[in-house]
């Protein structure tokens, strides 16, 4: 019965995404932005400029206005440093009083003498413009319910990095261009000189040139960085938006880029689900469950595990993150437990609390059998139950029936640091503003146990809304570093809202709180900002090594002088920028 009741469901969501296939609702290729209601520049400010159209580098640090024009100052070289292997970003603006059609960026190989960067290895991208809002008014944060968007103050900001070549540039309009390189690990050292060309159907092609200065250092591969990244996927949002059945291999294919730029940003952790909305579907796509439970005619329980090893082996074995499965989870948020019963022919849902006879009836059977499960495909020792930001004796309870199934399970917890319970949490990840004890950090390090840090909604700073500034991405990764904790967590890295692409707002928290990258494996201003900072974390952490090792104590004086400017203490003293000390630190990296 379970195979036809599969079945119906598959029928029924093709039948769906055909309808909204007709209307045109997910676009993945151009698209039309939404009109921004704030106050531009008007005519007479344009009509200043001495030609009809301009271009020059800018600052990554900078949202450029799309109907302003750019307060800087004309650039047409632009010079960066870079290690071997690692990837480095710059953005130039064009900017132009007449329509231009069909826009195109091309970039040159970056040369220096026989040695060669191709323009293969870069990346160039129309920066797109997509809605966003605002923090609570008088709170600071971006919690809570924003069901009437009309009572938000809104406007379009750039973030998406278009995968379009081709774009129509408005008159009177300011077009940001992102451009990534990543330098091979293979090249010499020395200065690499390239030219990136802006033309357009009525538009003579206007250049810009790059300098990189590649320093005789190496980045390992994203593979091989300890830093411990852990962005949340949501491949329930992919097949929403790619109108495609889950779990199908139109679903895998779609899946597949979005995921290898995860895997590219050294994401360590894929996440699983084995239960119906384990977050009470927060998201516009909820989770469900990968994996199914029969409660048999018999009372006996079955336990089919088919989506849950399609998901992990493509995780693994195409996509290449292999370090941890987290699976979610034992304490949902609503306390109710969903199975397919024989005897009804129907989904049932129980309700039931952590330390109860029906809650342990319910999840002591499956723990017991996922334990052989994943032994049998070699994923236990990889593999945590995990919790998030659940009360604590709740969390005693969950982890009594854990133990007792298995007790050689690991278990992870985001959430608030409990002394009684953090012994038995193998990766437990505390919010921004808690610290671990220094003895026990020490302890879990020593034990190979994972300490992390995340950051939600309630931060006003750091964040990384679409409103919030570029450099935050960066800053929340060096804050993990500078407070000695092995990486980061964030709740989301795809899960979409009804229209992500045009609009980053959402019922429910601070626009762009779901999402950093956009559908079509398109990247954004933030996701580029957040691998930079894990790679500043790599660069850290082999300069510590190298100092300490060759006994190079007044530099690596310096260089932790500098991270410690990436604390909550010194962030609270208000010294500096965040720009600032990000700059500083990129200076002593490449030296």
């Amino acid at each position: 019965m379970k195979y036809i009741f599969s079945l119906f469901i598959t029928l029924f969501i093709s039948t769906v995404c055909f309808g909204q296939q007709q209307n045109n609702l997910y676009p993945l290729g151009q698209y039309d932005e939404l009109t921004d209601s704030k106050p531009f520049d008007d005519v007479s400010v344009w009509n200043k400029m001495k030609t009809s159209t301009a271009l020059s580098w800018g600052s990554i640090d900078v949202r450029y206005k799309k109907k302003d024009v750019p307060a800087i100052q004309q650039q047409n070289r632009i010079a960066l440093k870079a290690w071997k292997g690692e990837r480095v970003n710059a953005q130039a603006v064009l900017w132009t009083k007449e329509d231009l059609q069909n826009a195109t960026v091309t970039m040159s190989d970056l040369k220096c003498g026989s040695s060669v960067i191709p323009a293969s290895d870069v990346t160039t991208s129309f920066v797109r413009f997509v809605m966003t809002d605002e923090y609570n008014r008088g709170s600071g944060s971006g919690c809570g319910v924003r069901e009437n968007k009309a009572e938000w103050d809104s406007s379009v900001v750039a973030d998406v990095l278009d995968v379009n070549l081709h774009l129509d540039v408005k008159a009177y309009t300011a077009q940001p261009i992102w451009v990534n390189v990543w330098v091979p690990a293979t090249v010499k050292a020395g200065k690499y000189r390239g030219t990136m060309t802006v033309s357009a159907e009525n538009l003579k092609p206007m250049t810009l040139q790059m300098e990189i200065d590649v320093i005789n250092k190496v980045l390992p591969p994203p593979a091989d960085w300890t830093y411990h990244l852990d962005l949340w996927q949501n491949p329930y949002s992919v097949a929403r938006y790619h109108q495609v059945p889950l779990w199908s291999k139109e679903h895998f294919d779609a899946m597949l880029p979005i995921m290898k730029m995860l895997a590219n940003a050294g994401q360590k952790v894929i996440t699983t689900t084995n239960m119906h909305k384990p977050w009470a579907g927060q998201t516009e796509d909820h989770f469900d469950s990968m994996i199914t439970r029969i409660k048999k005619i018999d009372g006996t329980w079955a336990f089919d595990y088919t989506v849950f090893d399609k998901w992990v082996e493509f995780m693994l074995n195409e996509v290449g993150i292999k370090n941890q499965i987290n699976c979610y989870t034992l304490i949902p948020w609503a306390l109710t437990f969903d199975y397919f019963d024989q005897a009804t022919n129907r989904v049932q849902f129980i309700n039931a609390k952590p330390g109860s006879e029906e809650y342990t009836a319910y999840w002591l059977p499956f723990l017991q059998d996922f334990s052989k499960h994943l032994r049998n495909k070699g994923w236990f020792d990889i593999t945590t139950i995990a919790m998030d930001e659940r009360p604590m004796k709740a969390m005693i309870e969950a982890i009594k029936i854990i133990r007792t199934a298995d007790p050689e399970y690991k278990i992870s917890l985001a959430g608030n640091y409990h002394t009684e319970i953090q012994d038995d949490l193998y990766d437990l990840c505390l919010p921004y503003g808690q610290r671990f004890p220094a003895d026990v950090l020490a302890q879990r390090r020593a034990d190979g146990k994972i300490s992390t840090v995340y950051t939600c909604c309630t931060e006003a700073f750091p964040n990384m809304f679409t409103f919030s500034a570029p450099v935050e991405s960066t800053w929340t990764m060096l804050h993990a570093v500078a407070e000695n904790y092995d990486g980061y967590l964030r709740w989301a890295v795809n899960s979409w809202t009804a229209d992500p692409l045009r609009d980053s707002r959402f019922r429910t928290w601070a626009a762009g709180d779901c999402y950093s990258i956009y559908p079509g494996a398109r990247s954004s201003i933030r996701f580029e900002r957040i691998v930079e900072g894990v790679q500043d974390a790599e660069k850290i952490r082999i300069l510590r090594q190298e100092y300490t090792q060759k006994g190079q104590k007044a530099k690596l004086d310096r260089l932790n002088k500098c991270v410690e400017r990436f604390t909550l203490g010194y962030s609270a003293k208000n010294i500096g920028t965040p720009e600032g000390d990000v700059k500083e630190l990129n200076r002593l990296l490449n030296e």
